[in-house]
């Protein structure tokens, strides 16, 4: 099992923290997604580690984009 912690910019409500998840949630190997709206952190659980530039796609869909 491998987690990843992202942060995401401009996650502000349920519905922001909805679209992120869904996406990611489609990644390969992808068990779980916790996100932190106050931290704006998500935590991907998955099988082995997640691809970063799909994990920044799949961010990039949703609308949002990966904090500096």
């Amino acid at each position: 099992m491998s987690t990843t912690t992202i942060a995401v910019e401009g996650m502000t409500c349920a519905g922001c923290a909805s679209s992120v998840r869904a996406e990611l949630s489609h990644l390969p190997g992808v068990s779980d997604v916790s996100i932190d709206l106050a931290g704006g952190t998500v935590t991907i659980a998955s099988i082995r580690p997640v691809d970063p530039d799909a994990v920044r796609a799949a961010v990039e869909e949703a609308g949002y984009q990966l904090a500096s």
